[in-house]
């Protein structure tokens, strides 16, 4: 072979060698640059602290974590839009994911992320997917309250007057009022909000302060989310006087809402953070929700969590979480009625 020739192929050989090396050293330090993954978490530290430390034990890396409610989360995320530090949001209900997702500051999730959640519980773009399922229920009195209500509506008769708790501030009640007005307009859910001020609601700051209240004898009713009378009971040591009730199948007061996460557009770490998702939508992560925090898990055929039914038996009303992300206008209308 001629001098030149050999030298040519050489030249070539090694310059593709060294594309080769160039490509590994890349794609490994892409693999060992993530040492940290920002999250913006609007479950409570209490609650979802265990699940991420066990995550970065089983992955190295270390997780950055903002708590705080998932609106006020969801707001300062559209407030940060591409500029946000965070790598995923983690919220206590749909209407929060749906408010940044229909602002485009979430990625599409590729089909490899939550296999396993049915597609009722995830975003139609897939632009979030739901982690744990959370249902709408009324705490009651069981010595206290004679007449169970059937619909949220009866909540503002007089049997109920004085007796009832909500706390508009918190997520998951601004979904459910979300879905009213998405169902039954603005108008309905105002004259409803303003029927229970003049019932004299009583407000508090979270769902476990009603709970609290209701055991304490200062209210009968509240409208909370299923798992918070177990909780109270859990954190008092104690059986409470206080039961979960449902509404009759199709009430807007059995709504069934999820807890979800969505990676930010703006991440360079979608890889970490879609590894954070499947691990949290992963059977043995699952069955821990359920049995630890009294969730729900969203895999077909998961056991309920003890004193609940099966999601498929609370006649739950037929609502697409999608719908869920207007929150302010809810927000606007709580305000309007002096509710926030």
């Amino acid at each position: 072979m001629p001098l030149l020739k050999r030298s040519a192929l050489i030249a070539a050989v090694f310059a593709l060698f060294a594309t080769l090396l160039t490509g590994c050293s890349s794609s490994d330090e892409q693999a060992t640059d993530v040492t940290e993954l920002t999250v913006y978490s609007g479950r409570s530290e209490e609650f979802i602290a265990p699940f991420f430390a066990q995550w970065e034990a089983q992955s190295g890396i270390k997780l950055n974590i903002r708590y705080g409610d998932s609106a006020e989360l969801a707001a300062q995320i559209l407030e940060e839009g591409s500029n946000s530090p965070a790598d995923l949001f983690l919220a206590q209900d749909a209407g929060s994911l749906g408010a940044v997702a229909q602002a485009g500051l979430f990625t599409q999730l590729s089909d490899q992320i939550a296999t396993a959640i049915p597609a009722k519980y995830v975003a139609a773009n897939r632009n979030w997917v739901g982690v744990t399922g959370r249902v709408r229920v009324f705490a009651y009195a069981p010595d206290r309250v004679k007449v169970l209500p059937t619909s949220v509506t009866d909540l503002t008769k007089g049997e109920y007057k004085n007796q009832i708790g909500i706390a508009p501030t918190n997520a998951s009640f601004q979904a459910f009022l979300t879905a009213l007005i998405e169902s039954k307009g603005e108008g309905f859910a105002k004259s409803w909000l303003e029927g229970l001020q003049n019932n004299g609601v009583k407000i508090y700051a979270k769902n476990s302060a009603i709970v609290e209240a209701i055991d304490k004898g200062e209210i009968s009713i509240g409208l909370v989310n299923h798992y918070y009378t177990w909780e109270v009971s859990e954190g008092l040591g104690r059986a409470i006087n206080v039961k979960n009730g449902f509404f009759a199948p199709g009430d807007l007061g059995n709504l069934i809402n999820v807890s979800g996460a969505g990676v930010l557009a703006s991440s360079k770490k979608y890889a970490a953070a879609e590894d954070l998702i499947n691990f949290l939508t992963s059977a043995p992560t699952q069955a821990k929700f359920v049995a630890d925090t009294h969730e729900y898990s969203l895999l077909e055929g998961a056991a309920a969590p003890t004193e609940v039914p099966a999601l498929d038996q609370i006649g739950a009303p037929a609502v697409d979480l999608n719908t869920l992300k207007n929150i302010k206008k809810t927000q606007a209308l709580l305000i309007e009625v002096g509710l926030l």
